[in-house]
C-alpha cells in the first residue's frame, strides 16, 4: 500500500476514533446507509406532544439528518441559499449555518423535493454536502469551509433533480452524479476535495440511489443502483467489476449489504401492477387543444411536477417520441428484489445471484436489513418481511393502518422499526414474528419525507416544518 494511502487511512481513523465512543448516525440512514442503529435504545411511545425534547421551525428540503457526537447536520433551501446547517444536539439550538448562491437551479419537483434533496455525511471532523445546483463543498465541525469542489449543473433527472447523498468511505468522499446526460461515478479526497477519479455511466439516466459500500470477498466496493442496472466499482480505482441487469428503469431505493451479502429491492410506476396507458389514449386524456402533443400548461397544475419528467429530449412538450422512449425504458425493467452473492466479476446477472422475490417491493423507502431479515415497506402501508439467506416471506404485505406513499425509509433498533409515511403518521413495529406487531402510531399532522436519525436514546425526525428530538431523558 502506498504511503499517501497509509497517511490518509490513518488520519481519517484517528478523525473516527476521536469522536467514536459519542452517538453517530453519519450519513443518509446512519453507518453505511443500513437504517440500523446497533446501540441506540430510541423511545418508543413518541408523538408531535409526547416525549418531545425539543422542536424547532425548519425550511423544506427532503434530506436527512446526520449526527457526531453533540452535533446534527443537515441540508436545507432557504433564503435562495443552498444551506449546510448544524444544530446542537442538546436544544435544537442553530449551531452554523453556511449558504452558497449558485448561478443556477437546477430542475426539481416543486413539492416533494427541493434543490438541496441530499443528505450530508461525516466523519466526525469533515461534514460534506452535495448539491445538484453546484457540486460538493466541505466545512469542518465549527463550520469552517475546507473545500469546494464544483460540478456542472445536474440535468433534470426526469424533473426530479438530483437526490443521491454523498459516501465517506476512509479517505475518499464518494457521490452518485446521475444524471439525463453525462453520468458518473465520483471520488474526491476527503482532505483536499481533488478528484481521485471519477468513472462514467453512460447507461444511467435516471436513478436515485446513494452509494454503499461491500466487502465483495476481499475487494472493497461501491455499489450503486442506476437504470436498469446494480453496479460494483472497485473503491480503490472506480473500476467497474460487475453489473446485474434487469432491475427497474428508474430506481429510488438505496442497496444495503450484511453477512457477506447484498440486497436492493425497486418498484418503478408504469410496469404490469400500474401500467402506463397507450399513447393514443394519453393524448385523449391531456392534449387540451388536439394539436398531437402535450405542453406542461395542459396538465393540471397539480400533476405537472410529475409530467414534466416526460419532456425527454426537454423542447417543452411530451410528444409521441418522448412517450415511446418511456415505455421502452420501462419495458426493459423489472420490479424486483435480489440478493446477490459475493465473489461475482463481469455479467452476474445469472451467476450470482441468490434468490429474486417480486412482492411486496418499495418505490422511495429503501428496503431494511435487521436481524437476519429484509424488510420492506410499500406505497399504502404495506410492509414485507423475508429471510436474509432464503428470500422465504415470513410475512407479505400485511396493512399496518398507515397509507400514502413512504419516501422516508425505515430505520431499526433495539428489536423495533420506525416508519413515517408522507402522509405524516409514525409507526413502531415489533422486529421479528409472523406478521407485524404495532408497538404504536401516532400523525404528526404534517408530511415527512426525510428518514430518521437514531443516536443514543434519542430519535430525531424531520417533518415537512419542524425538527423533532425525542427521548425518555433529556441530555
Amino acid at each position: 500500500m502506498k504511503l499517501r494511502t497509509l497517511f490518509c487511512w490513518s488520519v481519517t481513523a484517528s478523525c473516527l476514533a476521536s469522536h467514536e465512543a459519542a452517538p453517530s448516525w453519519p450519513a443518509f440512514r446512519g453507518p453505511n446507509n443500513s437504517g440500523v442503529a446497533a446501540d441506540a435504545r430510541p423511545p418508543v411511545k413518541i408523538g408531535p406532544t409526547n416525549l418531545v425534547l425539543w422542536k424547532i421551525e425548519m425550511p423544506f428540503s427532503p434530506s436527512s439528518p446526520c449526527i457526531s457526537g453533540d452535533l446534527i447536520f443537515l441540508t436545507t433551501f432557504a433564503e435562495n441559499e443552498l444551506q449546510t446547517r448544524c444544530y446542537r444536539r442538546a436544544d435544537g439550538k442553530l449551531a452554523w449555518s453556511r449558504g452558497l448562491k449558485p448561478d443556477k437551479l437546477e430542475v426539481y419537483h416543486g413539492t416533494e423535493s427541493s434543490p438541496a434533496a441530499a443528505t450530508p455525511a461525516t466523519d466526525g471532523e469533515c461534514v460534506v454536502s452535495y448539491f445538484g445546483s453546484f457540486g460538493v463543498i466541505c466545512h469542518d465541525r465549527q463550520g469552517k469551509e475546507r473545500w469546494r469542489h464544483p460540478l456542472p449543473l445536474a440535468l433534470s433527472l426526469g424533473g426530479y433533480g438530483t437526490a443521491a447523498s454523498p459516501l465517506i468511505a476512509g479517505s475518499l468522499v464518494v457521490v452518485n452524479c446521475d444524471r439525463d446526460e453525462g453520468s458518473s461515478l465520483l471520488a474526491l479526497d476527503l482532505r483536499t476535495g481533488r478528484k481521485v477519479w471519477e468513472t462514467p455511466r453512460p447507461d444511467s439516466y435516471g436513478g436515485f440511489g446513494s452509494p454503499i459500500l461491500w466487502k465483495n470477498a476481499d475487494v472493497e466496493e461501491v455499489v450503486v443502483p442506476g437504470s436498469l442496472r446494480l453496479k460494483g466499482y472497485a473503491l480503490s480505482t472506480g473500476k467497474e467489476d460487475w453489473m446485474v441487469e434487469g432491475i427497474s428503469a428508474y430506481p429510488c431505493t438505496t442497496p444495503v449489504a450484511g453477512g457477506g451479502m447484498l440486497y436492493f429491492a425497486a418498484w418503478t410506476d408504469g410496469k404490469a401492477d400500474d401500467p402506463w396507458p397507450a399513447w393514443e389514449q394519453f393524448l385523449e386524456k391531456h392534449d387540451k387543444n388536439k394539436d398531437g402533443v402535450v405542453t406542461l400548461d395542459e396538465f393540471e397544475p397539480a400533476a405537472r411536477d410529475y409530467y414534466r419528467g416526460l419532456d425527454l429530449n426537454r423542447d417543452g412538450k411530451v410528444d409521441k417520441d418522448d412517450y415511446s422512449k418511456l415505455l421502452s425504458s420501462l419495458a426493459k425493467g423489472e420490479n424486483i428484489m435480489i440478493a446477490v452473492k459475493p465473489g461475482g466479476r463481469g455479467n452476474i446477472s445469472n451467476s450470482h445471484i441468490a434468490w429474486k422475490g417480486t412482492r411486496g417491493l418499495p418505490y422511495v423507502a429503501s428496503p431494511l436489513l435487521y436481524d437476519g431479515r429484509i424488510y420492506c415497506i410499500k406505497n399504502g402501508g404495506m410492509l414485507s418481511s423475508f429471510d436474509a439467506m432464503s428470500g422465504t416471506p415470513y410475512y407479505l404485505q400485511e396493512r399496518l393502518d398507515a397509507e400514502g406513499y413512504y419516501y422516508s425509509s425505515p430505520v431499526a433498533a433495539d428489536g423495533r422499526i420506525y416508519l413515517a409515511s408522507v402522509t405524516g403518521k409514525l409507526t413502531v413495529v415489533k422486529a421479528g414474528g409472523e406478521k407485524p406487531e404495532i408497538l404504536h402510531q401516532t400523525q404528526f399532522g404534517e408530511r415527512i419525507y426525510a428518514s430518521p436519525a437514531l443516536a443514543g436514546d434519542k430519535f430525531y425526525l424531520r417533518t415537512r416544518s419542524a425538527l423533532y428530538a425525542f427521548g425518555e431523558h433529556p441530555g
